[in-house]
């Protein structure tokens, strides 16, 4: 019903959040909580993105099974949904609840400072595309595809 992702911080020279970040496993509850009962209210909450990270995040560790997962986040904005090491690779995904998800300044501080192998974005779209050289955005419908990059 919860999942808590630990940080992960190394010596970088930045100073990086070391406390959990919680996540409600089960959208439905989350939007009870919030009193959203349909989806024209959802769409239209502030935390439509959160919920929608939430739900990515648990559909993606259920299908990857990764060995170790963490997030990570600097004090100063940098911050990564989800930070991999699997199978002796350094792996970042984020979750973007946008149709068209840009690469970002956060996205290229993750993949230099934490020497990323691979960052995948999620969004909701239907089309699976490179973004940059090291960061190709996937379509959450084919999470199970992305799993074999893995």
């Amino acid at each position: 019903m919860v999942r808590q992702l630990q940080p992960w911080y190394e010596n970088i020279g930045k100073r990086q959040v070391k406390s959990p970040k919680i996540y409600l496993t089960d959208s439905g509850i989350l939007h009870a909580l919030l009193n959203i009962g349909n989806d024209h209210n959802l769409y239209g909450h502030p935390r439509v993105g959160a919920s929608w990270e939430g739900f990515a995040l648990n559909q993606l560790m259920q299908i990857v099974r990764p060995s170790q997962a963490y997030f990570w986040s600097t004090y100063t904005g940098a911050e990564l949904d989800l930070f991999l090491l699997h199978k002796g690779r350094r792996l970042g995904v984020e979750f973007k609840f946008n149709e068209s998800p840009k690469v970002t300044k956060s996205m290229h501080i993750a993949l230099n400072d934490l020497k990323i192998d691979q960052l995948f974005v999620i969004y909701p779209g239907p089309y699976r595309y490179p973004a940059d050289e090291k960061i190709s955005v996937w379509p959450l419908k084919q999470l199970k595809d992305l799993s074999k990059q893995f």
